[in-house]
């Protein structure tokens, strides 16, 4: 069956390709023409894939903007940056001069490789992210303890919600999430828009709180808006902050996305002491972080 949506992916991507070199300067050279194929090929064979799962599809020329940003949400966990970019390009080509389902002037969202984040970065202990955040501004070492207490990216410190005013996307979910610890339920907006329930503990909780804002903010993040609800830094600000308390308090950095590298192996830890199986922990840390599948939280482990 796999080999059948592959031919039908790559008869998909093959016919768009050959409309667009159609269109004069549409495309730039035959070798762009040929990374653009195979990675429209890929975006078919995934709305396959996702339709035989039950979720939407259909096929390239139905391809919506939230159906792409979703397809390199997940590639953003197995491919480098270049790759990534290379995809989400054919993409705009493509719905630009072929499907119209992008204006001469739009942009799909620019997507970052988690896999490079992962690939480049290392775990800090828990007395090392106490040293940098000693190092740091109120807001800024506010910000460093709770994506550290729940394994949060850079970006989703601006998307904090409690999550009785904003509930999480219904998704599969293990019983042993979030077990073993105890604090308040919030959800953030995460890769491809998936919006996920983490949780803090009360202490920061409560120092959350404390920030929260009279009227939501909006923040550009390198050339993404966000709307943040509490007074605390996120993005590249926070993590250009992160990194200069590490190299002042330790004497090096492994960049802020190492505190996720922290919450996945503390997890880890802490879920197959209970009792859990190495495979049932890695899903249920897998899920709590807003992977999309298991496989890229194990680069975390190392």
């Amino acid at each position: 069956m796999a080999r059948v949506w592959f031919a039908k992916g790559a008869t998909q991507a093959r016919k768009i390709m050959q409309g667009l070199q159609g269109r004069g300067n549409a495309v730039e050279s035959v070798r762009t023409a040929r990374h653009y194929e195979q990675s429209l090929a890929r975006v078919a064979d995934w709305q396959k894939a996702e339709h035989k799962a039950g979720r939407e599809g259909g096929d390239l020329r139905t391809l919506t903007v939230e159906q792409a940003e979703r397809f390199l949400a997940e590639r953003s966990e197995s491919v480098r940056q270049s790759q990534l970019n290379m995809d989400r390009q054919a993409i705009e080509c493509m719905m630009r001069h072929s499907t119209g389902h992008l204006a001469a002037d739009e942009r799909l969202s620019i997507v970052r490789s988690e896999l490079d984040d992962a690939l480049g970065s290392r775990a800090y202990t828990t007395d090392q992210v106490s040293a940098v955040a000693e190092r740091q501004q109120e807001p800024n070492a506010l910000a460093t303890h709770i994506a550290h207490a729940a394994g949060l990216r850079a970006h989703e410190l601006y998307t904090l919600r409690p999550a009785h005013e904003r509930p999480a996307d219904d998704r599969p979910a293990r019983d042993d999430k979030f077990s073993v610890r105890d604090g308040e339920r919030y959800t953030v907006i995460g890769k491809g828009g998936l919006c996920r329930e983490v949780l803090l503990p009360r202490g920061l909780a409560d120092r959350l709180e404390n920030t929260r804002l009279a009227e939501p903010e909006r923040i550009n993040d390198r050339g993404v808006f966000y709307e943040r609800a509490y007074a605390i830094p996120g993005g590249n600000r926070w993590s250009a902050s992160f990194t200069r308390a590490s190299q002042r308090g330790l004497g090096w950095s492994n960049g802020a996305h190492g505190v996720r590298h922290s919450y996945a192996q503390e997890r880890m830890g802490e879920l197959q002491r209970s009792g859990l199986a190495y495979r049932d922990a890695l899903e249920t840390v897998s899920q709590e972080m807003g992977h999309f599948r298991p496989a890229i939280t194990e680069v975390y482990l190392r």
